[in-house]
């Protein structure tokens, strides 16, 4: 049955459309109240809610970097344990060179001389356990890039360092700790090598830093285009509470007035 087969008054046709209106904005009023957000879809505001979603999507790539900033936190990390291992076994080397200086006997010298070697090998084992995920940044071989942004524009790549005992220039005992000679040559080839690991270990730290720095860069902005994409689409819950209680009672009144207009034409059956 088609409405032009019902003959309404023109107080009813009124009063109807009202309450058709009155519940059009209390079921919006429900869907904002529920969802907390006054943009629900592009329908609401085209404008802001495609604004918003173009803000939420750049917070979520960047929320997608994160995690590969924090693996080269650990990555670097595990390097500069690495370094610093490294580094305190060269200097029990050093330690074993001046035991050698400190005696003439060729038979303690070359048993030191061997200790020594035992070192350098343990050096070379080292730098290859100092790898995190299968990446060792104490092979030349190896570079971390560590990408920042959405597009990955914006980047940083940590070089490796051959930090074993060939990188390093620790060649095995020369003439096996015979001569004075051969004992200073390979200190002072320590003394080199530490000083390697130092400026290795330095760079290390500036590329951890800016890392870091990058990491608290990257949860500000996200903080802020979640916030701004919040600004254009949530709803004021004080005001749409409100807006419902003044819906409701609009309702009622509109039923009731609707209810009296019926009355002039309920008045005709008295006729009867």
């Amino acid at each position: 049955m088609g409405t032009s087969d019902i003959s309404l008054t023109a107080g009813m046709r009124t009063n109807l459309l009202s309450l058709q209106n009155t519940t059009s904005l209390l079921n919006r009023t429900q869907q904002r109240l529920s969802s907390g957000k006054q943009v629900n879809s592009a329908l609401d505001n085209p404008t802001n809610y495609f604004a918003s979603q173009a803000a939420t999507q750049r917070a979520t790539d960047f929320a997608s970097r994160k995690d590969g900033m924090s693996e080269a936190v650990q990555t670097v990390s595990a390097t500069n344990a690495g370094i610093t291992a490294i580094t305190g076994l060269i200097q029990a080397a050093k330690g074993v060179a001046q035991s050698a200086l400190s005696t003439s006997d060729t038979n303690v010298q070359s048993k030191l001389a061997a200790q020594y070697d035992t070192i350098r090998t343990q050096i070379d084992q080292m730098s290859s356990d100092a790898s995190y995920k299968g990446l060792n940044l104490l092979s030349s071989s190896n570079t971390l890039t560590v990408n920042f942004n959405e597009n990955a524009s914006s980047s940083l790549n940590v070089i490796g360092f051959l930090g074993n005992s060939s990188g390093l220039s620790l060649t095995s005992a020369s003439g096996n700790w015979q001569a004075t000679s051969s004992i200073t040559t390979d200190a002072a080839k320590m003394d080199s090598a530490i000083t390697a690991l130092r400026t290795n270990s330095q760079t290390l730290a500036a590329n951890l830093n800016i890392i870091t720095t990058r990491q608290g860069f990257t949860d500000n902005m996200i903080n802020t285009l979640q916030t701004a994409a919040d600004n254009l689409t949530l709803a004021d819950m004080n005001q749409e509470g409100a807006n419902m209680l003044m819906l409701q009672t609009r309702q009622q009144l509109g039923t009731t007035s609707l209810s009296m207009s019926a009355q002039a034409a309920q008045s005709v059956l008295k006729l009867f």
